[in-house]
């Protein structure tokens, strides 16, 4: 994929500590909408870049957070602990805020998308962040308790695998329900697909055998994404 002028940038948080997160801007930056790129538990890698850069490509201003404050890896074991590590509560009101509010400075509509750990992350900015005007779930929750149905007043997309083994299909199944019986306005979509199956790099040695790329689902899974963010956002 061709890289667009993507760079790290520094923000706030709403306590005023400072991030780090790299930002890709699109062609045509006046009017645009943007969305914060929540990152899998490996990092602010190249992959997690790679998505802010397509979305860029697409005309969104595009911002990643650096959850892990400069750390990212290959390994299963490095990432579990980076994860275990993270304040979930303190990224998504802090960190996560801080990009969606760093975004609004320069766009009316930010919309938040994150992937395995960053879905649940995004779940938790829909509850806690209001300035955000929707938002995309790619495989992935805290648990379910921790989701405040009644607090998401914006439209929300998810793909999930329903052959997932870190994120069960009855709980996504038990998720939809909790959020309908909110009446937040959501859309599911199951895909015949291994956990992390729009990730590239999820195939070969020093990933997790349970992972499995689709490019046909992934395209699929993004075609989605990206009309729902044009209908969202582009207002």
């Amino acid at each position: 994929m061709q890289r667009t002028a993507g760079s790290m940038i520094t923000f706030n948080r709403p306590d005023g500590k400072d991030v780090q997160g790299y930002l890709a801007k699109p062609q045509k930056l006046e009017g645009a909408p943007a969305i914060v790129v929540i990152q899998e538990w490996w990092g602010l890698n190249d992959q997690i870049r790679g998505v802010a850069d397509r979305l860029a490509q697409a005309g969104y201003l595009a911002l990643v957070p650096d959850l892990f404050r400069g750390k990212s890896t290959v390994e299963e074991a490095e990432a579990n602990h980076l994860l275990s590590a993270l304040d979930f509560g303190d990224a998504a009101t802090q960190d996560v805020r801080g990009a969606v509010q760093y975004l609004k400075q320069h766009s009316a509509n930010v919309g938040v998308t994150g992937y395995c750990m960053g879905g649940a992350l995004t779940w938790l900015a829909l509850c806690n962040i209001p300035e955000v005007s929707a938002g995309v779930v790619w495989y992935g929750f805290p648990p379910l308790e921790y989701i405040d149905a009644s607090k998401i007043k914006v439209p929300v997309l998810g793909h999930w695998a329903t052959q997932d083994e870190f994120f069960p299909a009855e709980t996504v199944d038990a998720l939809e329900s909790k959020l309908s019986a909110a009446n937040v306005d959501v859309e599911f979509h199951r895909y015949l697909a291994y956990h992390a199956f729009a990730n590239e790099t999820a195939v070969g040695p020093g990933r997790i055998s349970r992972t499995q790329f689709d490019p046909v689902w992934a395209q699929q899974a993004w075609d989605r994404t990206l009309t729902f963010f044009g209908r969202t956002l582009w207002k």
